[in-house]
């Protein structure tokens, strides 16, 4: 494990829809499903709606899904940054767009509302668990509404 941490690979892109399609076919029917994602795999609406099926495949074959939504939400979803010049680089792809943050604040909080709201609705229409998961609250933030919840159900 501590070899495969070590390697940071750079410019590796993910696809959330695929892997969630290979859980859905590989593990043993009526299991409890936990993922731990942005969810930004793909934001395009091809991607999202690839996403979505992927979700509805879990559901499908009758698993509990629970979707730990995990994002730093001042930067990911506010995009809360200074009135300055930035140098973005997407983590996975290497491209870097240089940008005035205010320039596109607005257009790009909107589109992640949007992507959100989404996300929440067709959680809720495949009766998936969704919990927010801001990485700048501590884990018991996350996890205690969740498991509170939880109790409440049984």
């Amino acid at each position: 494990m501590e070899k495969l941490l070590a390697q940071s690979p750079l410019n590796v892109t993910t696809n959330a829809a695929q892997s969630l399609h290979e859980i859905a076919e590989t593990v043993h029917k009526r299991s409890m499903i936990v993922i731990f994602s942005d969810m930004f795999d793909n934001i395009d609406s091809k991607g999202t709606e690839d996403l979505f099926a992927a979700l509805q495949h879990l559901k499908y074959n009758k698993h509990e899904v629970i979707l730990f939504h995990v994002v730093d939400k001042s930067k990911e979803l506010d995009f809360e940054f200074e009135n300055r010049p930035y140098r973005f680089i997407d983590m996975e792809s290497g491209d870097e767009v240089k940008l005035h943050s205010n320039e596109v604040k607005a257009y790009y909080v909107a589109q992640m509302k949007k992507f959100e709201s989404a996300l929440k609705l067709r959680c809720a229409q495949y009766k998936i668990d969704f919990v927010e998961a801001d990485i700048q609250k501590d884990f018991r933030q996350v996890l205690l509404p969740f498991l509170t919840k939880r109790t409440k159900m049984l």
